[in-house]
């Protein structure tokens, strides 16, 4: 195997973002409808408040980002900027009105996630049955993904969720198994990896995505690819990690789009359904794109 073509983050210079970093501007009469939408009725999407590179582009496909459950998270990842502590009650309602932002917004395909709720024994399960549910209700044309927590190995509770059969089924692996313990505190490898069979084995499409440039090797990214296959994975997304903060794990490698390009057709090659592969990926890029027949 030939090594990374990466760019060390070593020197001041190299510490700078690439050129290929560099996002347009949103434009487009989709995008235009949806943001007039979002201020007009004070709507809240991820895609909006995460700053997510590829905001433009996925309005105008008609696909948006909710996050439920809060803004506190009740881990404390070395990658991720959401608040870490104790989170606030859940709020009942919120299902209701995520469901009519939807509806407002006229989302083709919607994406809900959540931070991590260890602290309810349910692992906020309840809330996001009844979010996809009241989705379906009042959007039935909607297709939808959750990007789910693991809850912490509570099988149960991740049955609730599936029990919805939403189109897509998403648990991020975020990293490589090497570097798990240092970029994701609280999480486990192997039970990330047990979520994800459990979601292929209920007959849902599966996904997963890990980050780029924490420090991994090409093997690294092997070897997690293999594991995700034996998870029954099919859809897989590969993205450059960006700092949030000086606090958060820093950028090692600024990875080229050529290596991108190849690590997609290694994916491809080993029997991922679909590869999402490049410096501006995240979870839901292009997640309209990953409704393929089973």
């Amino acid at each position: 195997m030939i090594d990374l073509p990466v760019i060390p983050a070593v020197s001041q210079q190299a510490q700078r973002k690439p050129d290929w970093l560099r996002v347009k501007l949103p434009i487009g009469k989709e995008y235009t409808h949806v943001r007039s939408l979002v201020d007009e009725h004070k709507l809240h999407t991820i895609c909006e408040s995460g700053n997510c590179p590829n905001m433009g582009e996925c309005w105008g496909a008609g696909t948006a980002t909710f996050m439920i459950l809060g803004n506190i998270c009740t881990r404390s990842c070395s990658f991720c900027a959401v608040a870490t502590g104790r989170p606030l009650a859940v709020d009942v309602d919120e299902p209701n009105r995520v469901a009519t932002s939807v509806k407002l917004m006229q989302v083709k395909h919607c994406v809900i996630t959540s931070v991590d709720r260890d602290d309810l024994k349910d692992g906020g399960s309840i809330i996001w049955a009844e979010t996809i549910n009241a989705i379906r209700r009042e959007s039935p044309d909607t297709t939808l993904e959750t990007l789910l927590p693991d809850f912490r190995g509570n099988w149960d509770n991740l049955a609730r969720v599936l029990e919805t059969r939403p189109e897509v089924v998403s648990h991020n692996l975020e990293t490589v198994r090497r570097l798990t313990k240092e970029v994701r505190i609280q999480a486990k490898y192997d039970r990330s990896l047990e979520a994800l069979k459990h979601v292929s084995e209920a007959g849902l499409r599966t996904k997963s995505g890990i980050m780029l440039g924490l420090g991994e090797t090409e093997d690294d990214i092997l070897e997690a690819m293999d594991d995700l296959l034996a998870a029954g994975v099919h859809i897989l997304t590969l993205g450059q990690y960006l700092q949030p903060t000086r606090n958060h794990h820093p950028v090692i490698d600024w990875i080229h789009p050529d290596q991108f390009a190849r690590l997609k057709q290694f994916g491809l090659d080993k029997g991922f359904k679909y590869v999402e592969s490049g410096p501006l990926v995240r979870s839901s890029y292009h997640a309209e794109k990953h409704l393929f027949d089973m």
